[in-house]
């Protein structure tokens, strides 16, 4: 089991600060590798650059809940909820094992 997380690639969680400019306002944010290819996916699926995905997902969060407490931990919660959701069981017919979990696309 442990072989699943300890193999992984050493760049998938190194850490990167990136600096942004949100709403006028210029910041850095702190992130796993992984994490911002995650945002680069989700953005390009957008169809808009990483700075736009974050300033309009800043923007929402801002609509929906007045203030944002924590970006960082908020852009590593979408990250996971977006995996998740792209992820979908299919079952295995070649054998009875229990069915896999795979990525979707």
């Amino acid at each position: 089991m442990c072989q699943l997380f300890a193999h992984q690639p050493q760049r998938d969680y190194e850490s990167q600060t990136r600096s942004l400019r949100i709403d006028g306002h210029c910041t850095s944010i702190r992130l796993e590798l992984s994490f911002w290819d995650t945002l680069e996916e989700i953005a390009a699926k957008e169809d808009m650059s990483l700075a736009k995905f974050l300033t309009r997902l800043h923007s929402e969060v801002l609509d929906h809940h007045g203030e944002v407490h924590n970006f960082a931990s908020l852009l590593r919660c979408s990250c996971l909820i977006y995996r998740s959701k792209a992820a979908v069981v299919i079952p295995d017919f070649l054998d009875d094992r229990t069915p896999r979990l795979v990525a979707a696309e």
